[in-house]
């Protein structure tokens, strides 16, 4: 049987807000089977838990935010991709404020984060979303055109294309694909940074917006170079970040997926379109479990390896 996934043991950070600056504690604490991930705000009078699903999805402009019951936690897409790709079916995150850290502006720290408190399998079985027909978004014509697809795919593979019309961005790679099946997301794609480019940083700290934002947790471009000492991760650093976004704005489904995801120039709001496309058409997916290992996809059942 394939299990569901949960932590052995809590683990804790500390950082700074992406966009709100603010100083905030985390911790990552084991849930039980079904439980999927749930947030829960500590620092309010009395604590708000608010479970991940498409629909708590209240906010795309910057990153991803959920909210319910009147509060929120935002920038959550980094550490739902850690979970997705590790396998995290089941987990508590408290919060001591509404932004979680944004620590080095990778998913590598959440990656480090739960290995570091051991991954415990569970004794039920691992649901799945698994895609059965082409579903598709788009947005915009021409050079404004941005689209999301999921296709059925026996596995769970993503495919990113950007266009930014950079000197930086262009010299890299402008296509990237990563296959769960086949490849490792600690190495692959967890080390891959968040950027931006200061003519757009300037606009949004006036809207109080990327005030914990600097060159140690963001790729950081003015109009012609990038201004970071650190050298690029990955030849591809930065269609490989928009994959790891992707992979934790479609992880707010709550399963994992049996599909192929592709994209152009797709981001947090079109990623949640795609979800909400897919969920209200119960003809293009069902669920499914694997009581036999051997019939899963190649590599589904074997524990994450680290770095």
């Amino acid at each position: 049987m394939i299990q569901q996934r949960t932590l052995q043991t809590l683990t804790r950070a500390v950082g700074v807000g992406l966009h709100s600056g603010q100083r905030v504690e985390l911790t990552l604490r084991p849930a039980q089977p079904n439980t999927g991930i749930v947030f829960r705000r500590v620092d309010l009078p009395e604590p708000v838990d608010i479970p991940v699903n498409p629909v708590s999805v209240t906010d795309t402009r910057m990153a991803t935010t959920i909210s319910a019951h009147g509060a929120g936690v935002l920038t959550i897409e980094h550490l739902m991709s850690a979970c997705a790709g590790l396998g995290i079916d089941n987990l508590y995150v408290d919060i001591t404020a509404e932004e979680l850290p944004i620590l080095d502006g990778s998913a590598a720290s959440f990656v480090f984060l739960l290995q570091s408190a051991g991954i415990a399998l569970q004794n039920a079985p691992k649901h799945f979303i698994r895609v059965r027909q082409m579903v598709e978004v788009r947005e915009g014509e021409g050079q404004n055109l941005k689209w999301a697809r999921f296709s059925p795919y026996h596995g769970y593979k993503l495919r990113f294309e950007i266009s930014f019309d950079h000197p930086t961005v262009d010299s890299t790679g402008q296509c990237a694909e990563f296959d769960l099946s086949t490849g490792n997301y600690s190495r692959d794609i967890a080390r891959a940074r968040t950027f931006g480019f200061t003519k757009d940083l300037e606009t949004m700290r006036r809207n109080g917006l990327a005030l914990g934002g600097g060159l140690d947790n963001a790729i950081v471009m003015d109009d012609y170079k990038m201004l970071n000492a650190e050298a690029l991760r990955y030849d591809d650093e930065f269609v490989k970040h928009k994959i790891l976004d992707a992979m934790g704005d479609l992880h707010v489904i709550g399963k994992p997926y049996l599909a192929a995801y592709s994209a152009f120039r797709s981001g947090h709001a079109l990623n949640n379109r795609l979800l909400r496309e897919l969920l209200s058409r119960p003809d293009a997916y069902d669920i499914v479990s694997f009581e036999d290992e051997k019939s899963a996809p190649m590599g589904f059942a074997k524990p994450v390896r680290a770095w």
